[in-house]
């Protein structure tokens, strides 16, 4: 009698799509940000130079990731959207509570990103003490350009900036992050496992700034353009 039960039970799952898989095992990306994280960005937004007492993080749906050149549209109903201009570092490799001396191993390409940010809905979440998903995880709010390969000094001597409309906006050096790379992938493996393909935005610079309809925005890492879309 058993066997009957279980190809039944099996069939209702497949008729109600949930057949077993070996797909199922297959993990979503995930994004990571990081905030205040350059002293002038946090001296723009809070009038003071400082370093918070731990890495300000916050995550994006995997649908806010755009790429490939794709234009960004910008929404109707979030208020003022701004820039934030990022280094952004791929995860390769499986891994969880990563000391910092070994975080190195763990990303192998760097980018330039656009952190996206729905300015006016940020400032009302922190004045209610609130979470920042509606802020930061909405469609296209992760804008990454094309991957480089890194040596093994990793993110060190990188220098970074954002052009809109053949203007540079935003400019960044890695080593004036207040935490590093490193630093920012061993903390955030304490709580989360680090998965290949998963993403960190490191901070942004001073310049943030809101973004309109008709923008064109180009982000470089050193002299080499890696980023490039409309604003729509």
């Amino acid at each position: 009698m058993t066997a009957p039960r279980l190809v039944l039970e099996t069939q209702v799952k497949i008729s109600l799509g949930f057949a077993p898989s070996k797909s199922v095992k297959k993990h979503k990306m995930k994004i990571f940000g990081i905030g205040m994280n350059y002293a002038p960005h946090n001296k723009e937004v809070d009038g003071a130079l400082y370093k918070t007492a731990h890495p300000v993080l916050f995550t994006k749906a995997d649908s806010s990731l755009l790429k490939g050149g794709r234009p960004f549209f910008l929404p109707d109903d979030l208020g003022r959207i701004d820039h934030e201009a990022a280094l952004v570092v791929r995860i390769c490799r499986l891994g969880k509570g990563i000391p910092r001396r070994f975080a190195r191993r763990y990303y192998d390409a760097v980018t330039v990103g656009v952190d996206f940010t729905a300015r006016d809905v940020q400032q009302r979440l922190q004045r209610e003490g609130l979470p920042w998903d509606l802020c930061k995880g909405f469609d296209g709010a992760a804008a990454i350009g094309d991957w480089l390969p890194l040596g093994e000094e990793g993110l060190g001597g990188l220098r970074f900036g954002l052009d809109i409309n053949g203007k540079t906006v935003q400019r960044g050096w890695a080593d004036d992050m207040l935490r590093d790379a490193d630093e920012l992938v061993s903390y955030i493996s304490q709580w989360f496992t680090l998965r290949t393909g998963d993403l960190l935005f490191t901070g942004t610079p001073e310049g943030a700034g809101p973004v309109a309809i008709g923008d064109h925005v180009e982000g470089w890492i050193n002299d080499r353009k890696v980023l490039e879309f409309n604003i729509r």
